[in-house]
């Protein structure tokens, strides 16, 4: 959390000036409007795996909806690419770490879509070995929600962070059975849900976070290079 130096109550948010770590900062309107990117994918993500998740439980069967789930999948990873690049994360190889394992996860599901006859989804599902590929895609996201918890201390991404790999590991060694893995499923699908939706409310300077960070880390990294 930041300070707030005393301004006026009239301060708009863009002329507010916060006391940061390293110095005072002001929020651009570019800054919000990156924040709100992020929250715009993390609902599209949480809203099309929650949708995805409930034509599994009931309604996996039926074959339109297994061609439906691709589609869902495809905005779910759309969404997730949008937070990916405009997440605030101070350390910035983790940052790219996480762009990149988006970007190994959805080349993989590319080749299994590709690569097997059955809907993508079901392939998944009936080959497991396939989520040593497509779970790098995953595991980006369970970024988010440890990067969410450690910040925000919230209990939906605390609770997430342990749930994803567990319910992907299981299923990748055969460890859980079916109705483990569907309370898991249904558990994941709501708490992304929560957390996608308390973070609409939250105050968008708090996931802006402190400026002045930045700022250093960028005048550092400038500093090191050799002249």
């Amino acid at each position: 959390m930041v300070a707030e130096s005393f301004n006026s109550p009239d301060d708009s948010p863009e002329t507010r000036v916060y006391q940061g770590q390293f110095g005072e900062f002001t929020i651009e309107p570019s800054d919000r409007q990156g924040v709100i990117l992020y929250r715009s994918g993390l609902m599209l993500s949480a809203l099309s795996f929650a949708l995805g998740c409930t034509l599994v439980l009931w309604q996996g069967h039926q074959p339109g909806v297994r061609s439906l789930l691709s589609l869902l999948y495809s905005l779910f990873c759309l969404g997730l690419a949008t937070s990916l690049l405009t997440i605030h994360i101070y350390l910035v190889p983790l940052h790219r770490v996480l762009q990149v394992f988006w970007g190994i996860g959805a080349i993989a599901a590319l080749v299994v879509a590709h690569a097997y006859p059955e809907p993508f989804a079901v392939t998944v599902y009936q080959h497991p070995l396939t989520i040593l590929g497509v779970g790098f895609t995953f595991a980006a996201l369970t970024g988010i929600f440890f990067k969410e918890a450690f910040c925000f201390n919230r209990l939906e991404t605390k609770a997430l962070t342990f749930l994803v790999p567990a319910l992907l590991l299981g299923h990748l060694l055969g460890i859980l059975p079916t109705r483990g893995e569907q309370m898991m499923l249904a558990a994941w699908a709501i708490l992304f849900v929560v957390f996608a939706l308390r973070k609409a409310f939250q105050e968008i300077p708090a996931d802006i976070g402190d400026k002045s960070v930045f700022a250093y880390l960028k005048q550092q990294k400038t500093a090191s290079r050799p002249a």
